[in-house]
């Protein structure tokens, strides 16, 4: 069944009719045909024009849609195949952060990504998506081993942050994550990180130093969640809205700051409505920008990811 957010309540209404008039039909023998296709035609026509006027907020929800594919399912459907490593060879293996070489069309790729769960076993299993310090240091012993391999490497972000409890700190979390950024930007193959939900704060940049940095149309990338940052400044979750509009936090905004390098749309309805489409398009984009980047050298690589990354930002004296 499927799950609709407040502001799809009129999509929602019209397809509830239109399950409705077909078991009619069908109970009852009739043709209605002609209504169901004129009913399935003003859906369409909504769907497109809800999505093209989202704003900054409910691209928030978008990103968080319970029916999101989330990086296993693109993984599940974009690879012909996929050897999962675990461990990072020095405390636990994370279930939040996931990853391994996979085969796209006869390319070898190393994958990582943060996964969440569908319930709640499984989000507690993988800690709704919130990486501890073993978890940031397994993605970088995966990214030298591709290095080692001569692989490329894509990420795939989606983390309300990295895990903020105390034994993750007192195991290191801000080292990790930082050891994470240096040893990125002088990694010598291809890197494309993808941000397939939530973009939260250094949760998501400890996998997010790449020589492409794309987005999907609906979700978001930013230093706080827009709950958080309406908190500080509120003392209230109840601007969360204002907070969102105020952070420029979408896939828009961060591409007009030059802080990613594209978007990859989605089909209409959000990511949720079809899987198979968005990990087709997502599997498009991969190889697009992996054909791109093999034609630069290592040394090349480096230079214009560690150019792309100090040209960010204004500084004003």
């Amino acid at each position: 069944m499927r799950t609709y957010l407040d502001f799809e309540k009129p999509i929602a209404d019209l397809e509830g009719r239109l399950d409705e008039m077909k078991r009619l039909a069908e109970t009852n023998k009739v043709d209605v045909s002609e209504a169901v296709e004129t009913l399935e035609k003003s859906i369409d026509r909504l769907r497109h024009e809800l999505f093209r006027n989202l704003t900054r907020w409910q691209r928030v929800q978008l990103s968080r849609h319970p029916d999101r594919p989330y990086t296993l399912d693109y993984i599940e459907r974009m690879c012909d195949q996929f050897i999962e490593l675990h461990g990072d060879r020095t405390v636990r293996d994370d279930p939040a952060m996931v990853g391994g070489f996979a085969e796209i069309e006869g390319q070898t790729i190393m994958i990582i990504g943060q996964q969440k769960g569908r319930n709640t076993k499984q989000r507690q299993h993988r800690n709704f998506g919130m990486p501890n310090p073993e978890g940031y240091r397994k993605a970088l012993r995966l990214m030298k081993m591709a290095e080692k391999f001569n692989k490329p490497i894509v990420t795939l972000i989606d983390t309300p942050g990295a895990f903020p409890g105390l034994e993750a700190e007192e195991r290191g979390q801000g080292e990790a994550i930082a050891r994470n950024l240096k040893e990125m930007f002088l990694l010598k193959v291809p890197v494309i990180c993808i941000v397939i939900g939530e973009g939260a704060s250094g949760g998501a940049l400890g996998i997010a130093i790449g020589d492409r940095v794309l987005m999907l149309e609906n979700t978001w990338y930013s230093v706080i969640s827009p709950e958080n940052c309406s908190t500080i400044l509120w003392r209230s979750w109840n601007y969360k809205e204002q907070a969102a509009e105020a952070m420029k936090l979408t896939a828009t905004d961060m591409t007009s700051f030059k802080l990613v390098d594209g978007i990859v749309d989605e089909p209409v309805g959000g990511a949720h409505y079809d899987h198979a489409a968005m990990a087709n398009i997502l599997k498009r984009t991969i190889l697009d920008n992996l054909a791109e980047l093999n034609t630069l050298t290592p040394e090349e690589r480096i230079d214009q990811r560690i150019d792309k990354f100090c040209a960010m930002g204004v500084v004003v004296e």
